[in-house]
This record gives C-alpha cells, structure tokens and sequence, in this order.
C-alpha cells in the first residue's frame, strides 16, 4: 500500500471549506494537515514565505505575480469566496455621496489597492458607471511590510493616486474623522496586516452606497452572468511538478465538501419554506447552485478579472488562465 503524501494547506473556514477542516472530507493518497486562517494573512504569509504546500490565494495577487514571473505556486481551480463587492461600498453620509457617480474626486480608503475585492469594484464601477479608478484619489491601508503588494512589487498605475495612510491611522479613523469620503472592499477584522477593528456599517455617520445591497447584487448579476470570484487556491510548483496526481486528487476533495455545503444548504432552505419563513415561491432560485469549482464552469468570471487586471494597470498583458492554472485542471 502506497504511503500517503503529507501536505500542509492553509484557507478560510467556511460552510464549503469546513468538511475539509473537521475530517468529513479526505483527499485520495494525501495526508492532508489542515489549518484555518484569516485570508488576509495567509495571503501576505504564502506571498512572503511561502509557508504552506497548498494555500488559498488571491487571484488579483496570483495574476500580478504570475506576470511578473514568480512562479513558485501553480493555481488550483477552488473557488470559495464569492461577493458583489461593489454594491458593499461604504460612503460617509455627510459626504454628499449618493451615486456611483458621486465618487469621482473623492477620497477612497481601500486596505489594500491590489486584492481581489478592490479590482472587482473598480471593474464594476468603470464599466457600469463609467467611474474610473483615475478619477478617485485612493488611500491604502496597508504598508508595504504588511502587503500582498509588498511581495509582489506594487507600484501605484499610470494616472492613479494611491496615499498611504500613516501607521497611527486607518481606514475606519479616517472615515470616521472625514478625511476619507468612502471606503471599498473594508475589511475590519482582527489580523496581522489590517489596522483598522471596527464594523464600520453600525456606525451611524456611515452607509452602504446602495441601500439595499442584496438588489445591487441580483441587478448586476442579472445584467452580466457574473459572480465575482475573490480567492483560489495555490499549490508550491515543485510539489506539483513532482506529484502531479496531486492537484486532480485536491480538486475532488474541495468538490466533495462543496457538495455537503449544498446539500447542507437545501435542507435549510426546506426547513425554512416549511416552516412559512420563506415563501414557496423562493425555492426555485434558492435552490439554485451557484459555488462551482474548476475552470469551465468559472471561466468567464476568470477573464473578466484577467481583463480588468490590465485594464487597471496592475498587470502589463492580460494573463492568460492557462498560464495560472495547473494544465491538468484546465477542462474540470
């Protein structure tokens, strides 16, 4: 009996990860070695350090290395964060902010320009609004110590004003003392690279720029077929290259646990329409699937982020997927 492989992995526990974490879910000849983290830090470890043999990733951050040729991780086609981040801008409400449109000239706190969440608003904002990311003057959270970008050689783009905001300030002071006007893709949760520690939507000198946030996001989804994907998963290329079976057998798994995530998630959905929480009608779209893993599936989504990557400066040509993920998943 061949003895299995050990192989760290890192990523967020979440519904579709935890089968994962807590044993229900096992990959084919791997001996895998689980731990949880925030996203954040685990990206800004594996971009530094490299720490685990498999780690989820962010595409932006994948993407901009890949063009600038590191090429230590292989992308794994795991896709398990998913958000309209657009339509979770937060405006200050003195500032005069109603539309998309009101945000040309404003100042903007985003943790960190590059990351996933950022350049998904940005695209949305651009395309939707013509709201480009010249016509806003940016303020980063992060330093370059405590960065993706720090990792990975982050200039700011021809055009664009990128500030970054002193050590003893954050995004959440400066909203709350009025040098920033809003904020994209916040994050205020405790970790290792973010400063700023507060939910900044039960503030009451702050708002979400679209009222109901849930219509935003069924809006844009029903206009463009597109479901922002946030983060992948990596594996180290040397691993891979030696043990290529590897990536295929990973795959499988996180497939496996996406599936008790379903039907984990079917049997609310009944709980709740039986007992008259839910209207019966909600129970066709609800039911829909919409969290799918692998390439062909998520394929449009993935080029539409290579798309805006170029279009924002952060990458010099638009990367191609075939170049970020590994061959053998390419028609999964």
């Amino acid at each position: 009996m061949r003895r299995k492989i050990e192989v760290s992995i890192c990523f967020a526990e979440n519904p579709r990860t935890r089968p994962i974490l807590d044993g229900r879910v096992q990959a084919e000849g791997i001996d895998l070695i689980p731990s949880a983290g925030n996203p954040g830090d685990i990206f800004w470890r594996q971009l530094h350090y490299a720490d685990f043999d498999v780690a989820e990733m962010s595409f932006s951050s994948l993407m901009i290395a890949q063009a600038r040729g590191d090429d230590r991780f292989v992308g794994l086609p795991v896709f398990t964060t998913r958000r309209f981040f657009h339509s979770h801008i937060l405006v200050r409400k003195a500032s005069g902010i109603e539309r998309p449109e009101d945000l040309k000239g404003k100042r903007v706190g985003v943790t960190e320009y590059q990351q996933t969440g950022a350049l998904w608003t940005r695209g949305a904002l651009e395309h939707e609004w013509g709201v480009r990311s010249q016509d806003m003057e940016f303020f980063m959270e992060r330093t370059p110590e405590k960065s993706h970008g720090g990792a990975t050689g982050f200039v700011p783009p021809p055009g664009v004003i990128v500030h970054q905001i002193p050590e003893d300030k954050s995004v959440a002071s400066m909203m709350l003392s009025g040098e920033l006007d809003a904020a994209i893709h916040y994050r205020g949760h405790v970790n290792l690279v973010n400063r700023s520690r507060m939910n900044l939507t039960e503030h009451p000198d702050i708002k979400t720029l679209f009222p109901d946030v849930a219509a935003e996001g069924a809006r844009y989804f029903g206009k463009t077929g597109i479901l922002p994907i946030n983060h992948g998963m990596v594996i180290r290329r040397e691993l891979a290259e030696k043990h290529p079976w590897l990536m295929i057998n990973i795959l499988k798994a996180f497939n496996d646990a996406n599936a008790i995530c379903e039907a984990e998630r079917m049997q609310h959905i009944e709980y709740h329409i039986d007992a008259g929480l839910l209207p019966s009608s909600a129970r066709k779209s609800l039911r829909t699937q919409l969290v799918h893993h692998g390439i062909v599936a998520n394929r449009k989504v993935l080029e539409t982020a290579a798309q805006y990557s170029l279009e924002q400066g952060l990458t010099p040509r638009v990367v191609e997927l075939e170049e970020v993920f590994a061959q053998s998943t390419m028609e999964l």
